[in-house]
């Protein structure tokens, strides 16, 4: 089976990156996903892959039946949406849409669930049950299109595996990692509005400094991790925004404060966030001010069911050889396939996509990945639900 998977998936290694080139330099912003959807549904209209459209408005889920499709269903997974960034990569394919760009390796993602698709379509009689592949809109803006789909009924048949792989610059192309158990973190926002009596800087006794007392919320929010929170629990807390609009000789009536709370512990999740309305509205409250403290609850952690990872890592060394496989780390970045694995057995991997001369981060203005990737990523994830559904 792995010669038959590997032959298919080098037959379409050039269309595939065609339709990540496109998909590259049209990108589109979450739940926005209108040309792209269109775009794929062409792809697999012409390849006479059946499949529904309209799922949280730009969502296509198609599917490929082998023989009794009824018995079991696998899902298989990728995110089309792109980020507000400017790209500054010099190539052909650059984004057309000013101020967007595919900084996540969502149009990768796409482009390499088109070319699974075309494989299990071609080996179709192989296998039994039902693989759905996902093609979803959202991931990175609340409430996520994960939760979404789930909600319009992706789930309802109780898969026995969902399957989603995410490139990964720190790794060279030819590599790919797997973690079993808890990998990624959950992710809110902190949304904080910091009100006092301004006035003029050089007459602090008749003021009720808003700045003063955001400086002292961003400290004392520290302890809530440092003094709180179980050691062995990673967990962040990092503000990125803060706006007084004030001038050097003026204080304002209000200070704006953003940031984002981030743990692998559900329970302490959220106990963690009343002790930070609790000690920002004590600040406050003891010099003179008042404080809106407004948390969006954003995606769970992350959690790898471990049958399904230890067997698609077991397929993945399979595939590409056990020296090609490495562990990965906890990760205290986010991700809304998080709903899937909270509700389903999932595993969601790391594709390498380094090209072994600079690492070209994620949500930067210069991602790009190596496209040897495709020689890879279409086949091994079929690989991995032809070997997971045949158990």
């Amino acid at each position: 089976m792995i010669n038959k998977v590997k032959n298919i998936a080098k037959k379409h290694v050039e269309k595939v990156i065609n339709v990540r080139r496109y998909l590259h330099a049209n990108p589109e912003l979450s739940f926005k996903e209108y040309q792209t959807s269109k775009f794929i549904q062409s792809i697999l209209k012409e390849n006479k892959i059946p499949f529904t459209n309209n799922h949280v408005k730009t969502g296509i889920i198609a599917t490929i039946k082998g023989n009794n499709p009824s018995i079991k269903e696998i899902i298989l997974r990728a995110d089309m949406d792109a980020l507000p960034i400017q790209e500054e990569n010099n190539l052909d394919y650059k984004s057309k849409n000013d101020g967007l760009m595919h900084a996540c390796g969502h149009d990768v993602h796409s482009a390499s669930l088109i070319g699974t698709a075309l494989i299990l379509n071609e080996l179709k009689d192989e296998f039994e049950g039902t693989i759905k592949l996902v093609f979803q809109p959202g991931e990175e803006k609340l409430p996520g299109g994960a939760k979404l789909m789930i909600e319009d009924g992706l789930l309802k048949n109780k898969p026995i595996a969902c399957i989603a792989q995410h490139v990964y610059p720190e790794l060279p192309v030819g590599k790919v990692g797997f973690r079993s158990g808890l990998y990624m973190a959950s992710a809110d926002e902190l949304h904080v509005t910091i009100k006092g009596k301004g006035g003029h800087a050089a007459l602090p006794h008749l003021l009720n400094d808003p700045v003063l007392m955001c400086s002292q919320i961003i400290t004392s929010l520290q302890q809530i991790i440092s003094r709180n929170n179980k050691p062995n629990n990673p967990s962040v807390l990092s503000f990125g925004y803060v706006n007084a609009a004030g001038e050097t000789n003026i204080i304002p009536d209000f200070v704006k404060l953003r940031g984002t709370f981030r743990t692998f512990d559900e329970k302490w999740r959220f106990t963690a966030h009343e002790k930070m309305k609790k000690i920002a509205n004590a600040i406050c409250e003891s010099a003179g001010g008042s404080c809106e403290f407004d948390i969006k609850v954003g995606y769970p952690s992350l959690i790898n069911n471990n049958k399904v990872t230890e067997d698609a890592k077991a397929s993945a060394e399979r595939y590409l050889g056990g020296e090609n496989i490495i562990n990965l780390d906890l990760r205290m970045t986010s991700e809304d396939f998080a709903y899937v694995s909270q509700a389903s057995p999932s595993c969601f991997y790391r594709i390498g996509t380094g090209d072994g001369d600079s690492i070209k981060r994620l949500h930067t203005s210069k991602f790009n990945i190596d496209e040897k990737i495709f020689t890879i990523s279409s086949g091994l994830m079929a690989y991995i639900a032809l070997e997971k559904i045949s158990k």
